[in-house]
């Protein structure tokens, strides 16, 4: 390696010994570990009426009409599930999140299934056998953890909302009943499941619920000894089926990671906190690299006992390659041929990197490399033509500093929304923050960016299409009223979403203009928050600058009024705004309905008008009566007090969206909102020092607070925005 001259040789030279080594080494098993975020299309193996769907997997068809069917989806490479020539079975750790959604609520009968499996290759009967096996018995080995959507008496199932444990049979030896936690398989929402077992303890744990925080009680913990059912590989994966019903089953994300302990003695005293955690949601959207299979821990030092069997092999694979040459002249022909084409692909990969580097220099409109990581980049071109020339006939809508086409890709098809920046300083701005934050970001509640351009002097964003439109259309202008079922699932989105943007983000975020027109939903109802255009990020624990107040009137916390001063508690209080409006069918201000408020004794503000109802004992006359009596009505009470108690004044006496997921579905109480609304009030010298902290922006918040009279207008310091 020394007398090779320059770095170049030196580096084709490692590149031929790294295939040497792929060539001749034994096969080695690992860790493995992979994500929704790393996987590629070649990662994935779909089997029978399994298919891809806009980033998730369906397992079964989307039909009007009931059908019977089954879909396999495995992971395409087989994993270490147990020590060759042992019985010592892997630690493993998966989390998904799934929803069942029908067309048709009466026609219901199927489920799905996370499986590990020695078979990839076929699917299972559908109906009641979930595509796992045939009623002529299983390969030996195959398990599964059932979420079976209808009771069958033949397998003795004990409901149709149960979690099952299932070993070569459909016939559940341990079963969980969701009733119990609150949990419907067959709402339409998206349920979150994780599923760990310590090779160590010989534990596995299954836990569910619509949070995204894992439940301090599993739904299922039970001793099991994996290896006696397991081989030494085996695929993992899901399967899905419909019995004659209109059910459809989607994986929206999966992330898995299994270990072996290093030796023995780690096995028999490893806790089972030492279990591997899934990977976290990731920040970036599918990423076009290989999947991650971590290299295998480091071993201990050999024991005496085997020291001189370990120095054999070591000795025998030693003079094997170093006969290479003599005793293997075709292997010789294969590592020479392999090496011309890595010498060949090392010389693209070089030319490549420097035509992207000087394209870059020569383009003065290339963001920085920090704020756009994985979001494609289009060209103008594909985009004007997308958007046929950004026609006034494909415009869908308005957002902050910016308008929304309809466009259509044409090379993949896709329909898309284009966002189209308004030519000034401030919508540059807005719009380069925007793109900064949600490029970071990844839950299955915000709005997905599929990429960006900047060329001509345009910015343009591309995100999902939403097909439904957005959350105030459905509720006040759609001929058909948004039923309950949809509106609860709608609002358990945008707090998941929420809790996510304010609790689990490296840096938290503060949205700032929480409202319906910027929640979006997709073909199946759920919420997609999205228009980050007035978003900050800050540092947890850290306060946030004071600033212009930005947003819509009747979503505005007071105190931000006030102050300028946006924390994720303004944003609590604009959620509560939503949850009335959702509950209630009425704007957070309606100038139409204000000599109405006024006969009735109320008031044409949402939360003054619920609080008086509250007060009155009259809770319920806030419903929505487009709804017929067509709810539960302790759900909406629920709601409706969860409402109040985030629009409360006192921003320390709002709950945080992680306690309001949990008030949601049902883990957590919601606390005692009083009949009379709160005044607002701030001691002298807290306001005295919010006044000094945004003292530059005196002059706004003077011309501000002389505004705030005129409601129900979009404004940023004062001046109207769409």
């Amino acid at each position: 390696m020394k007398s090779l001259p320059g770095n170049f040789p030196g580096i084709i030279f490692l590149l031929i010994e790294f295939l040497l080594l792929l060539c001749f080494s034994d096969n080695v098993t690992g860790d493995t570990s992979f994500d929704f975020g790393t996987l590629t299309l070649s990662s994935l193996k779909l089997l029978g009426d399994a298919r891809l769907n806009n980033g998730s997997v369906a397992l079964t068809r989307d039909l009007a009409v009931p059908n019977s069917g089954a879909g396999r989806a495995f992971y395409s490479k087989p994993i270490a599930f147990r020590r060759p020539g042992t019985r010592a079975p892997a630690s493993f750790s998966t989390f998904f999140s799934f929803s069942v959604s029908n067309l048709n609520p009466s026609s219901i009968g199927g489920g799905l299934a996370f499986v590990i499996s020695p078979d990839d290759t076929s699917v299972g009967a559908p109906g009641g056998y979930l595509g796992l096996i045939t009623p002529t018995g299983a390969p030996n080995g195959t398990v599964a953890i059932e979420f079976d959507t209808l009771m069958d008496v033949e397998f003795n199932d004990v409901n149709g909302n149960h979690v099952g444990f299932d070993v070569d049979s459909m016939e559940s030896t341990q079963v969980g009943d969701l009733d119990t936690i609150g949990v419907d398989l067959k709402s339409g929402d998206q349920v979150n499941s994780w599923v760990d077992y310590s090779g160590s303890t010989q534990v596995l744990n299954v836990s569910v619920s619509y949070s995204n925080l894992k439940p301090k009680t599993p739904l299922m913990s039970f001793p099991l000894d994996l290896g006696e059912y397991v081989g030494d590989s085996m695929f993992v994966g899901f399967s899905g089926s419909t019995q004659g019903s209109t059910e459809s089953h989607s994986i929206e994300w999966w992330s898995f990671t299994s270990s072996f302990d290093v030796d023995s003695k780690a096995e028999s005293s490893s806790p089972p906190s030492s279990l591997p955690s899934p990977p976290s949601p990731p920040a970036t959207l599918l990423n076009p690299t290989a999947d991650i299979v971590n290299p295998p821990p480091s071993s201990s030092p050999p024991s005496e006992s085997n020291s001189s069997t370990n120095s054999v092999t070591v000795e025998k694979n030693t003079k094997c390659h170093s006969q290479l040459c003599k005793q293997g002249p075709g292997a010789v022909v294969g590592v020479v041929t392999a090496g011309a084409f890595f010498l060949a692909l090392f010389a693209v990969l070089l030319i490549w990197v420097y035509s992207k580097k000087f394209k870059h220099v020569r383009k003065p409109d290339s963001f920085d490399s920090e704020i756009i990581k994985i979001p494609k980049e289009f060209s103008y071109k594909e985009l004007r033509f997308a958007t046929k020339c950004f026609s006034s006939a494909r415009i869908i809508g308005h957002g902050a500093f910016g308008t929304v086409y309809k466009g259509i890709l044409p090379e993949s098809g896709d329909i898309v929304a284009v966002k189209r920046c308004s030519h000034n300083g401030q919508g540059k701005a807005e719009f380069l923050s925007e793109l900064s934050i949600i490029g970071t970001l990844r839950h299955r509640n915000l709005v997905r960016l599929q990429g960006w351009c900047h060329e001509k002097g345009e910015i343009l964003l591309v995100y999902d299409l939403m097909p439904n439109g957005s959350l105030d259309k459905a509720l006040f202008e759609s001929r058909m009223p948004l039923p309950w079922s949809h509106r609860r699932k709608i609002l358990m989105g945008v707090a998941s979403a929420l809790a996510y943007l304010h609790q689990e983000c490296e840096n938290q975020v503060i949205h700032r203009d929480i409202k319906t027109s910027n929640i979006m939903l997709d073909e199946g109802f759920n919420a997609k928050l999205g228009d980050f255009g007035l978003a900050r990020q800050v540092e947890h624990d850290k306060s946030p600058d004071a600033t212009v107040a930005a947003g819509t009137m009747g979503y505005l916390a007071p105190e931000y009024l006030l102050t300028g001063r946006a924390t994720e508690k303004t944003d609590v209080f604009s959620f509560g705004a939503v949850a009335l409006e959702v509950a209630s069918g009425r704007r957070p201000i309606e100038k139409e309905n204000a000599a109405v408020g006024k006969k009735e004794g109320g008031s044409s503000n949402l939360v003054e008008w619920v609080w008086g109802l509250h007060r009155d004992g009259r809770l319920m006359m806030a419903v929505d009566s487009r709804l017929g009596g067509e709810f539960d009505e302790l759900e909406m009470r629920k709601v409706i007090l969860v409402g109040l108690a985030c629009s409360h004044p006192d921003p320390m006496a709002r709950p945080s969206m992680r306690g309001v997921v949990q008030m949601l579905v049902g883990e957590a109480e919601v606390p005692v909102v009083p009949k009379a609304r709160p005044c607002l009030s701030f001691s002298t010298s807290h306001l005295l020092l919010n006044l000094q902290d945004s003292v530059s922006d005196l002059n706004a918040m003077i011309s501000l607070s002389t505004s705030s009279s005129s409601s129900d207008r979009s404004y940023d310091g004062g001046v109207g925005m769409v």
